[in-house]
């Protein structure tokens, strides 16, 4: 889906710590998976479990359906279908997988080991206990997720990503600052909501141009436009330098950790 293991464990930790329950739609079976590779996906989910970023899941068996990729150029996916008759609401095609590996042998060691895995026990139970075959030994590091949660955040955005401001728009008002004997106009805004007032400092110009892209990308807008990463750069740079430098400030970041998104 174009997304890390990293990323998503990542994500669901955030999801977790802000008191959203994560629900993982766990797939199996799918063309060219090698038994390796799900004995190696269930360690990752044990170790998501363990640290609690995930409290639910489920287990799902590939199924290719015939206006699928898969179901439209199976050659592509290694698969060879097995004709049958395809009726409305029931398009499922039955298919061989070139690899030969018997994928319906695995669900009842994976539903078992998630639903212990759900009520908080068996963590440390050997993945081979969960199967009556012989299974490889997981190839992933037991702190791979760990290590995926406590690793230094990359900053990156993608080109094409919204940015959206979900809050209020702010009110200012112009200060004087003095450094070294040199006084200088600064804009202080204020973002206030039900609970709280957060103050932010930027150069003058600086300020003007972020309150005019504020009421442009605000949801509350009704002629809200839609403007991503790279345009907001652009805009910008039409106006000042160095973005990246404005991008990651403290002011920048302050607003990212209320009302400013970034999708």
């Amino acid at each position: 889906k174009g997304v890390t293991v990293e990323q998503v464990a990542q994500v669901t930790q955030n999801f977790t710590e802000n008191s959203i329950m994560v629900h993982a739609y766990l797939m199996y079976g799918y063309p060219t998976q090698t038994i390796q590779e799900t004995v190696d996906s269930l360690e990752m989910v044990r170790q998501m479990f363990e640290m609690g970023i995930l409290k639910s899941g489920f287990w799902h068996q590939f199924a290719m359906t015939a206006h699928s990729p898969v179901g439209l150029f199976p050659e592509e996916f290694g698969v060879t279908p097995i004709q049958n008759e395809i009726t409305f609401a029931h398009n499922d095609v039955v298919f061989e997988d070139k690899t030969g590996i018997n994928h319906d042998k695995f669900s009842y060691g994976l539903k078992k080991s998630l639903f212990n895995y759900m009520h908080g026990i068996c963590f440390d139970y050997p993945l081979q206990d969960w199967f009556d075959f012989k299974i490889p030994r997981t190839k992933v590091s037991p702190n791979f997720i760990y290590d995926a949660l406590h690793k230094t955040e990359v900053l990156h955005t993608k080109p094409t990503a919204r940015v959206i401001w979900m809050g209020n728009l702010p009110s200012y008002e112009t200060v004087v600052k003095s450094k070294r004997g040199i006084r200088y106009t600064m804009m202080q805004l204020l973002f206030h909501d039900k609970k709280y007032t957060t103050k932010i400092l930027l150069e003058n110009e600086k300020g003007i141009w972020l309150i005019k892209t504020l009421e442009k990308i605000a949801i509350k807008n009704s002629v809200l436009s839609f403007v991503t990463f790279l345009q907001l750069k652009a805009d910008y740079e039409t106006h000042f330098d160095d973005f990246e430098l404005f991008w990651y400030s403290k002011p920048i970041q302050t607003l990212r950790e209320i009302d400013l998104l970034i999708l």
